[in-house]
């Protein structure tokens, strides 16, 4: 076989690994994240109603400390599984807490008030997440910081003196780098990456870490086959005095 030859071969070979890889870990066969269970031994999900059906006591027995569930999006939409998650939910060992879908387009004040008529406070509540990540064309456009930020600030400020807790940030590195890097630093960040470790850019630590979102477990039945699992930072004896709603 002459270089030419083998130069090509060499690149069809590479080329068929990374396209056998990529499939692989599409379908959920692989994942590209396997965080230390001895250095992260506190994993949960999150979920919405693309999980369908969800049979909760199945879904607690894998492993897994605690579920963040979908509750709203922007000033109306509510999932259409939210109560039924939440009342099922709690039935079981799982620490629970509720989160909302930021709208970019959308007032800080009316989201704060969708999210509050439909997550009523209860003991033992995680604190409420706000899941800060783009839709439609606002990745390749995403809005200005000066946009953003009072309607965030709105919809946090309303939560926090509504539930007695300060909420998570839930954010990409593209989304934390735009809106929350060099502030917001008395509130939890919870980062997606499912390809590496996320580092964030200022060097801020991360609570929870979305380390991937095509897992299969079981005990579920809805159009999306695949499940967001997560992390927490710390320590079992810290996750249990992770803060939590005590009453108001």
């Amino acid at each position: 076989m002459n270089k030419r030859l083998k130069v090509i071969a060499a690149v069809s070979s590479a080329v068929l690994c990374v396209l056998i890889a990529f499939l692989l870990f599409w379908n959920g066969v692989i994942l590209f994240n396997n965080p230390s269970d001895k250095k992260y031994p506190v994993r949960g999900v999150d979920v919405s109603h693309y999980q369908g059906d969800i049979d909760w006591d199945v879904l607690s027995s894998q492993d897994i400390s605690f579920a963040f569930i979908k509750a709203t999006e922007g000033s109306r939409y509510v999932d259409d599984r939210f109560a039924c998650n939440l009342e099922n939910a709690r039935k079981t060992d799982l620490a629970v807490g509720a989160y909302h879908f930021f709208s970019y387009d959308s007032p800080g004040e009316t989201q704060a008030e969708n999210f509050i008529s439909t997550v009523e406070p209860f003991d033992g509540m995680l604190p409420p997440v706000i899941d800060l990540e783009f839709y439609g064309d606002k990745y390749k456009n995403p809005p200005d910081k000066s946009e953003v930020k009072p309607n965030l600030d709105a919809l946090i400020s309303a939560l926090e003196k509504h539930y007695g807790l300060k909420p998570i940030i839930y954010v990409t590195e593209k989304s934390y780098e735009l809106y929350i890097s060099g502030g917001y630093e008395q509130y939890d960040i919870w980062i997606r990456n499912v390809v590496t470790k996320p580092k964030l850019s200022d060097s801020r630590e991360w609570t929870f870490w979305q380390y991937t979102n095509r897992d299969t477990l079981k005990g579920y039945s809805g159009e999306e086959k695949y499940i967001d699992v997560n992390v927490f930072s710390g320590s079992e004896d810290e996750f249990r005095d992770y803060p939590k709603y005590i009453g108001k």
